[in-house]
């Protein structure tokens, strides 16, 4: 390719190679110029142009893009037009991305004037999303390079997922509480949703051998694959509980143990051509472990087994934060979590301080209070400001401790920090607002029993339902302090936002956490629902 500056007389048919602007028109870099675009430029001054010319033996952007984005576009893939130089490639179905990562390393090392770039292979996408781009990086690329890079592309796919029907073993021991079984088959349930399929049956049994066996037959019989299995108790050995009853059944092991953090200990076997897959712990959350790689694999009706496993260990440090092991703790006993009640705002969007507006006979800001006084969280922390006299006397019966926040007109943050000021001995304080009037004690269970699992003082419990972040939220002393510096109007949110590593993420298959009344028509349309 010839690049150089032309005169204006000699450019036509040329590249232009900067974008230039005349009072006529503005030319764009990549343009072909024709003789209005000459015309223009000559009546605006200019004597030359800066353009590019195609030599013999090369190809033009776009139509060099275009032809390795088709080399490039397997099964589940569709290619976008090239324009500028780049062709993306969009999934044309939800599945997960399959790509050879050499075959691209390949390819982007023929020629540096063309250049692949792609989500990561075993990624989960949906239809529509995009997951390649090509971009010929001059206005023209040499055809025998082009041939070369279309020679060595290997097609990236989406594996479209599949209606996978499973089966859930949980197992229990006398004293665990049944709410911590349903939240940890919700997980499964919402996982499974995410990658078209379906949680079919679950069986929740002793942690035993023989129940577990008997359980993972039941599960066979019905048709269920994968099979998954979560202990009471983590997995420690192949001679532990859940591996055995596998066996037992009539299943193999395949592997104990891989190299991703979250997920470590994930057991893969299999029962005749059904898969088998010990769950680790972390799986009772939705936060992304290796268990979630094994199970969109699946889903998506790739293989797994033991070399693919032992090949994840770059990229498998999930999470940077080092957690601490429970076995190292020697104080047992619970960690009380207090319970503060937010219910000095403004209420600006509402016209009136909407903590008083009634729904089935009782102000909004009584439903929270009552829900927090029925959970374990002790105390339980009123923080008012706005009409604080009206507040205080709606829930003046109630066994709470108010605190005035004489700063509410300034935002949230100032009734956080008052509120975290009143608890400096809790281990926790779950974040409760008066505005939320369906979240129940047995939400706040749920935070507070995965708090009490987490091990940590730095810990930050957010519920989710489908996919949305709701509230409460429960925090460990180990962030006060930083609540205690917050300003404005903003929550904590951005705290989550900066200690991802310590999030546990809690799904809640309830809409009420997320589910506040900030006008009339908001509060009006709940109050036509029946009560929760």
């Amino acid at each position: 390719m010839k690049l150089g500056p032309l005169a204006i007389a000699d450019a036509l048919g040329a590249i232009l190679v900067h974008t230039t602007r005349t009072p006529a028109r503005m030319l764009v870099k990549g343009r072909v110029l024709d003789a209005a675009d000459l015309d223009a430029l000559a009546a605006a001054g200019l004597r030359e142009i800066t353009c590019a010319r195609l030599e013999p033996g090369e190809l033009a952007e776009d139509a060099a893009a275009a032809r390795l984005a088709i080399a490039l576009a397997g099964a589940g893939v569709r290619v976008d037009a090239a324009r500028t130089g780049r062709a993306n490639l969009r999934a044309a179905t939800d599945g997960l991305l399959v790509i050879d990562p050499a075959a691209i390393t390949g390819v982007n090392a023929i020629d540096e004037a063309i250049t692949v770039a792609t989500l990561p292979c075993d990624h989960a996408v949906r239809a529509g999303e995009m997951i390649a781009t090509i971009k010929i990086i001059p206005f023209a690329v040499r055809a025998a390079a082009l041939e070369a890079a279309c020679a060595a592309a290997s097609p990236i796919a989406v594996a479209p997922w599949q209606p996978r029907r499973a089966g859930l073993v949980m197992t229990a021991f006398p004293s665990t509480a049944p709410a911590i079984l349903d939240r940890a088959a919700a997980a499964q349930r919402t996982r499974l949703a995410r990658l078209g399929g379906e949680l079919a049956h679950e069986r929740r049994v002793a942690h035993d051998v023989d129940a577990v066996a008997a359980a993972i037959t039941e599960l066979a019989a019905a048709g269920c694959d994968p099979i998954l299995a979560l202990g009471a108790s983590a997995i420690m050995d192949r001679r532990d509980v859940i591996p055995q009853a596998l066996e037992c059944a009539g299943g193999a092991i395949d592997r104990f143990g891989m190299p991703v953090d979250p997920g470590n200990l994930l057991l893969l076997g299999h029962l005749g051509a059904r898969t088998f897959i010990g769950l680790p712990g972390c799986a009772r959350s939705l936060s992304r472990s290796g268990f979630d790689w094994a199970l969109e694999r699946i889903c998506a009706g790739l293989p797994i087994d033991p070399a693919r496993i032992a090949a994840l260990g770059v990229g498998g440090l999930l999470e940077e934060a080092p957690r601490p092991s429970p076995r190292e703790r020697t104080d047992t006993a619970p960690r009380q979590v207090a319970a503060i009640v937010l219910a000095a705002g403004r209420s600006s969007r509402m016209g009136a301080n909407k903590l008083l507006a009634e729904l089935e006979g009782a102000p909004l800001v009584r439903h929270a209070t009552l829900a927090a006084l029925a959970s374990s969280a002790r105390p339980v922390v009123v923080v008012v400001g706005n009409e604080a006299d009206l507040v205080r006397a709606a829930i003046a019966d109630l066994d709470v401790a108010f605190v005035h926040n004489p700063d509410f007109a300034t935002g949230m943050a100032s009734s956080l920090r008052a509120g975290i000021a009143a608890v400096p001995e809790a281990a926790g304080a779950l974040v409760c607002l008066g505005d939320m009037p369906r979240v129940t004690a047995a939400h706040l269970g749920v935070l507070l029993d995965a708090f009490a699992e987490a091990d940590d003082d730095g810990a930050i419990i957010v519920p989710t339902c489908d996919r949305k972040r709701g509230n409460p939220v429960l925090w460990g002393r180990g962030r006060f302090a930083e609540i205690a510096s917050l300003s404005g109007d903003v929550g904590a949110r951005a705290l989550i936002d900066r200690h991802a590593a310590s999030v546990r993420w809690v799904a809640v298959d309830d809409p009420a956490i997320l589910l506040d009344i900030d006008t009339p028509d908001a509060l009006a349309t709940l109050a036509r629902r029946e009560p929760a």
